[in-house]
């Protein structure tokens, strides 16, 4: 005999059923609900930010903890992990020669952790490597953030190599997850170690994103154009919001599955 569905798993189907652009519109629907219960429960927005590296860090650690423990790199993309400690590298050196302050020290711990986790998978558990998988041509996105920055940059006073920079790692940080989900969508089946990350990367950048997007409520602008003149703020923000929207479909599978008392995670084909 039949269970009887939940209302979370009846509207999970609902959703499920509906066209893409029915799907698109309720995840911006969802979204700006999330960002004004935010701005009602939260009082200081900085705190957002604060929120956002804190389940960043988490995230990192469930990749630790499957690194060592588990012995397996089985799921993760190599490629999504070189190019973070790429655009964190550059940002690293954009914000020793720019704005010195606690994200110096916080990017500096997360690229350490990068280039562990890069080590890990190449020299230790390289037999576990999805290498079939993980087959996404990084130059798709190098190249395009590249020649973008050259053209969107921030007008600040600082030399033009350091705005550069600056803007190339802001738009390499945007889709730098595209190997990951590019390795979930071939293997179809994501174990939960890796789903946990993922998710968590989900989350962190929402957080930031809404962040941004409160900040810009609370100032009414200003801190865009504090940012500087031309597309450069635009800029800012949208990449903030792509880096979201990026992984907001596997976030819902992700829940879905949780809701449903899965232990692993099966995307459907054309998820990510």
């Amino acid at each position: 005999m039949k269970g009887k569905r939940t209302p979370i798993h009846a509207v999970a189907t609902w959703v499920r059923k509906q066209p893409p652009k029915v799907k698109a519109f309720l995840a911006v629907a969802s979204g700006i609900v999330a960002v004004i219960f935010l701005r009602m429960v939260v009082r200081d927005h900085d705190s957002l930010f604060v929120a956002a590296e804190a389940v960043h860090a988490l995230g990192i650690s469930i990749l630790i903890y499957k690194l060592t423990k588990e012995r397996t790199c089985a799921g993760l993309s190599l490629k999504s992990q070189e190019l973070t400690a790429m655009f964190l590298a550059v940002r690293l050196y954009c914000s020793l020669v720019m704005e010195y302050d606690i994200h110096t020290i916080l990017d500096s711990a997360t690229l350490g952790t990068t280039l562990w986790v890069i080590y890990m998978i190449r020299f230790k558990l390289m037999s576990s490597y999805m290498d079939d998988k993980d087959n996404f041509k990084i130059y798709y996105v190098v190249i395009p953030c590249a020649l973008l920055s050259l053209i969107i940059h921030p007008s600040t006073p600082h030399h033009i190599i350091n705005r550069v920079c600056w803007a190339f790692c802001v738009y390499l940080e945007a889709i730098s997850v595209l190997p990951q989900l590019h390795v979930m969508q071939n293997a179809k089946i994501v174990e939960p170690f890796t789903a946990h990350y993922v998710f968590a990367l989900g989350v962190a950048r929402f957080l930031s994103c809404a962040h941004w997007v409160l900040q810009v409520m609370d100032t009414q602008g200003r801190i865009l154009t504090a940012l500087g003149y031309g597309l450069w703020p635009s800029m800012v923000l949208l990449s903030e919001i792509v880096q979201t929207f990026i992984l907001a479909d596997f976030c819902y599978y992700y829940v879905k599955s949780l809701v449903g008392g899965q232990l692993v995670l099966r995307l459907p084909s054309g998820v990510v």
